[in-house]
């Protein structure tokens, strides 16, 4: 018996190691905390990191004298989703840390470069990244602050990425104690796209009206008389600009982006039902993403009084969203609900072009029914057919999207401008595009041309 005990352990240890080799040796090797990395670099020259079209955005300069320097060619374009290198690591460079200083090059090859003692050539990672949008998308937001967010709705392919304001990685160790002399929030390191957590302002209203259409199965038959807003007691919600809207149904109100009537829905909503639907968006939850990000946060509790209801509706208050989480939300509703897990690798190629590895599209889950995405869409739809994105109208495909501008702080003119949204063509290529644009006031002056740009370079190069 005791025999059968151990020949079972040793079976089982010896599966586990198995088991390590081929699945965790890669992230426990990328741990940053791991030194045994630094040896790797020793021996391997650190890989490229390659646009999904094979253009080199970081490599390894080798002088005469062995002294290793990476360069960015393209500077401060994909400054944060690529990273950094030098003075630890960020971006691709340390998601993709273990390959990077891994060789795969023909073994006899390395055999004579380590008996010459020469080091060997990393692998190179293709990455997801479209350097066409990117360039588009960081043109796009010029000098203002903000993030741009842009995946492949049915796959989660991460095509673009952009935060500022932004830094040159090839000046790293010269202007390190300038670029972490700010703190973090506002720094220049901060990437706002995963990082960055803002009141989501009427982008809110799509879950508003998810919930609304779950608790409701007489939603359909919502009307409202807007004058301008909504009061109840001493509080009153304004409509942007104070608009009147006058007589609407919920299709109406929603593609007006009418405060008033969403914040009357925010009364009528169950508190408990509206988390719930909420923390099933992944709301105060882990994202499935690989690059450090910032919690969303859902904060109103049961106790939540009706100013904070009507607030909540609207997405303001305290309920934070970061640009990617809003990018995953959107890209949900154009996949039939299915939310793919954003990546942003699409391959491993020895530095010769052999591949090594590939990553395939990975669904993480079903974040609403086939149904709820079909009709969000269409409400969306209407949004960029009637509504505050009429900026879209005229693209020559259909796009389905929301705006928001969204206030945060007491000053009620300063205000985030937003839009989450996707082109609805039905083709397997179909984008999310979100755009924060920081202290820029309304939507539709600024984050809607800017995903027009966007939405205008992916069906060109189609």
């Amino acid at each position: 018996m005791i025999t059968y005990l151990f020949v079972g352990l040793f079976v089982l240890m010896s599966g586990y190691f198995v088991y390590f080799e081929a699945v965790l040796r890669p992230d426990v090797i990328n741990n940053p905390y791991n030194s045994r990395q630094e040896t790797f670099a020793e021996r391997v020259v650190r890989g490229n990191i390659l646009a999904s079209d094979g253009t080199v955005l970081a490599r390894t300069n080798v002088a005469e004298d062995g002294t290793e320097t990476r360069e960015y060619p393209y500077g401060n374009l994909f400054a944060h989703v690529v990273g950094y290198s030098t003075m630890g690591r960020t971006g691709i460079e340390s998601l993709a840390n273990f390959s990077l200083l891994t060789s795969n090059a023909f073994i006899g090859e390395r055999i004579s470069r380590e008996l010459q003692e020469e080091k060997n050539m990393g692998d190179s990672v293709v990455t997801t990244l479209d350097l066409n949008l990117q360039q588009t998308a960081y043109d796009a937001l010029g000098n203002q602050k903000g993030a741009v967010v842009v995946l492949e709705v049915k796959t989660g392919r991460v095509l673009a990425m952009v935060s500022k304001p932004d830094y040159d990685p090839n000046r790293m160790e010269e202007d390190w104690e300038l670029l972490t002399r700010e703190d973090e929030s506002e720094s220049v390191l901060y990437n706002r796209a995963s990082q960055g957590l803002y009141a989501p302002g009427s982008t809110f209203k799509i879950i508003t009206l998810l919930e609304y259409m779950r608790e409701k199965k007489n939603y359909e038959a919502f009307t409202f008389d807007c004058t301008g807003g909504l009061t109840r007691g001493d509080y009153t919600i304004s409509c942007y600009n104070k608009t009147v809207h006058g007589e609407e149904d919920l299709q109406e109100a929603f593609a007006k982006s009418c405060n008033g009537a969403f914040a009357s829905i925010g009364l009528s909503l169950d508190k408990g039902a509206f988390t719930s639907t909420c923390e099933g968006l992944l709301f105060n939850s882990e994202l499935p993403v690989a690059i450090p990000y910032s919690k969303s946060s859902f904060a109103m509790g049961s106790g939540a009084g009706e100013p904070e209801q009507m607030m909540t509706a609207i997405g303001q208050g305290k309920t934070v969203v970061s640009p990617l989480h809003m990018a995953m939300i959107v890209s949900s509703i154009g996949n039939q609900g299915m939310l793919m897990r954003p990546y942003f690798l699409d391959s491993v190629e020895t530095y010769t072009g052999g591949r090594v590895k590939t990553y395939r599209p990975s669904a993480y889950k079903s974040l609403m029914s086939e149904e709820e995405a079909e009709i969000l869409k269409e409400y969306m739809r209407e949004v960029v057919v009637l509504g505050t994105g009429r900026g879209l109208n005229d693209l020559g495909f259909p796009v389905a999207g929301k705006t928001g501008t969204a206030e945060y702080s007491s000053d009620k003119t300063k205000s985030h401008a937003w839009f989450a949204g996707f082109s609805d063509t039905g083709s397997e290529d179909d984008i999310a595009v979100c755009v924060v644009v920081e202290e820029m006031g309304s939507s539709s002056e600024y984050s809607v041309p800017i995903a027009r740009k966007i939405f205008a370079a992916w069906n060109s190069g189609r």
